[in-house]
């Protein structure tokens, strides 16, 4: 019998923290050995020329998620998985959202039997907690902690899932005591609310309009009032989908203070403007309805602002917030309530399957960031905040063999003619990038190779976590 599985030879491989030239030894899905030669393997494959990089991990992605009366979000599991694996992702994780009156088990039971069977990746399932009541935060959180759910989100805003400060302080609270790790969407609520009225009256409802309700201000203030909550409890946070200068200044302010605040961002706010909204050169009015996110985009400046901060180390990780709707859609960007305000486009943008090649081309090939750099933003980091480490995230021996080959001099164009996701749309449609994922590997076995799908749907688990104990302190 063969020692190995599987080899890869003559790739350079990148981890977080180092470069090198070796052969990969898989055997049972999991990497064995690094070594100058790995000889004896029943199947090789010659990566000479390529980088083995870890599989990118994707922390934050909206897949199969209710998303309003008459909206129905583009991707189930099975498409949403299939374009992350094209795009060099080996793990996913999404969002069980809890409706307010429902249940928060029944809500994840349901979620995860919609995923079980369907994904083509591994996924991790995070929870976000809409109605915080005393059963929920008494019994129902603390035991899907228990059971490997150990990571949830909060809204600052939002009609249906905002939570006022008393309640984010209660659910900040449990996650103190129980070891579970915070992400927060941090925009303020009512003074969105207040200026979306006032745009309205005064005749401002296309799609900038959306940009014009969402000033940096609302979202520093937010990520302000988010750090101050998390300071009084003591407890460490992720502010997720940082959009310009003033929300990272906070962040780096509490962590100059020594207080445990992570930062995400998205590629989103390194390559548009609210300029796009506006559909310039566009026949159709709505055209910018396809770049609607929440918090928006915002402008030259603010991109360059967020770049000081993945080069300072202010960023932990770079996530795509994949939310995909249709364009051309009743049921997606142009429901006929959107079409009357920007307050009933759906907030969100398909992103699953670019990250990895804007961020790298952004980043990699233009200077701004190293090879180590991007595989901290892009897997290691997201697996050691959630829980997937050392599972996950590394190339070395007892790791998963999730590996991503990667062409860094190879040049393409990003049309959505060749992406596998469920919208029928991408914001970076014609931007061209240099460095291109060529196969991705999930524990051993080719899922992707040159944009084909070669694994099947339900090959990729569902992965429960357990807290670190070091985290878990009473409130």
């Amino acid at each position: 019998m063969p020692e190995f599985d599987l080899a890869i030879r003559g790739a350079t491989v990148v981890t977080a923290s180092d470069t090198m030239r070796a052969d990969i030894g898989i055997r049972d899905g999991r990497i064995a050995a690094l070594a100058e030669r790995i000889a004896d393997a029943a199947r090789t494959i010659d990566a000479s020329g390529l980088l083995a990089l870890p599989g990118g991990i994707d922390s934050h992605v909206h897949i199969d998620q209710p998303s309003g009366p008459g909206i129905v979000m583009a991707d189930d599991f099975a498409s949403a998985t299939r374009a992350a694996a094209a795009g060099g992702n080996t793990c996913v994780m999404p969002f069980a959202l809890q409706p307010r009156g429902a249940s928060l088990r029944e809500t994840v039971d349901a979620y995860r039997a919609r995923a079980e069977g369907a994904c083509l990746i591994d996924a991790a399932i995070h929870l976000i907690v809409a109605d915080p009541t005393d059963s929920v935060l008494g019994q129902e959180l603390p035991a899907l902690v228990a059971d490997g759910y150990t990571s949830f989100k909060v809204f600052m805003t939002y009609d249906d899932l905002v939570l006022n400060d008393r309640e984010l302080l209660e659910v900040f609270a449990v996650a103190r005591r129980e070891g579970a790790r915070v992400m927060v969407h941090a925009e303020g609520y009512d003074t969105i609310r207040y200026l979306s009225e006032k745009l309205e009256r005064a005749g401002e409802t296309r799609p900038y309009g959306h940009a014009l309700s969402r000033p940096q201000t609302v979202e520093r203030e937010a990520a302000h009032r988010a750090i101050s909550h998390a300071e009084l409890i003591d407890l460490p946070i992720v502010i997720v989908h940082v959009s310009g200068a003033e929300a990272t200044e906070q962040i780096a302010w509490a962590q100059a203070r020594g207080l445990r605040i992570h930062a995400e961002t998205c590629p989103q706010y390194l390559t548009l403007t609210a300029e796009d909204m506006k559909g310039i050169g566009d026949a159709d009015a709505m055209a910018g309805a396809k770049y609607v996110c929440s918090p928006p985009l915002r402008d030259a400046a603010s991109q360059e602002a967020v770049w000081s901060g993945i080069r300072r180390g202010i960023f932990d990780v770079v996530s795509s917030d994949h939310c995909p709707f249709r364009y051309d859609d009743p049921a997606g960007k142009l429901n006929p309530r959107g079409k009357t305000s920007f307050r009933w486009i759906p907030n969100g943008i398909p992103g699953i399957e670019t990250r990895l090649p804007v961020l790298f081309s952004e980043g990699v090939s233009k200077g701004r960031i190293s090879l180590n750099r991007f595989v901290a933003l892009t897997a290691t980091n997201h697996a050691r905040l959630y829980g997937l480490y050392p599972r996950k995230g590394s190339i070395a021996p007892g790791f998963d063999a999730d590996i991503t080959l990667w062409d860094p001099n190879r040049r393409e164009t990003i049309r959505q003619a060749n992406l596998h996701h469920g919208s029928d749309y991408t914001p970076w449609e014609g931007f061209a990038v240099t460095g291109w994922p060529v196969m991705t590997l999930g524990r051993g076995e080719v899922i992707a190779e040159e944009g084909r799908i070669l694994g099947e749907p339900g090959r990729g688990r569902i992965l429960d976590r357990a807290v670190d104990p070091s985290e878990r302190r009473a409130a």
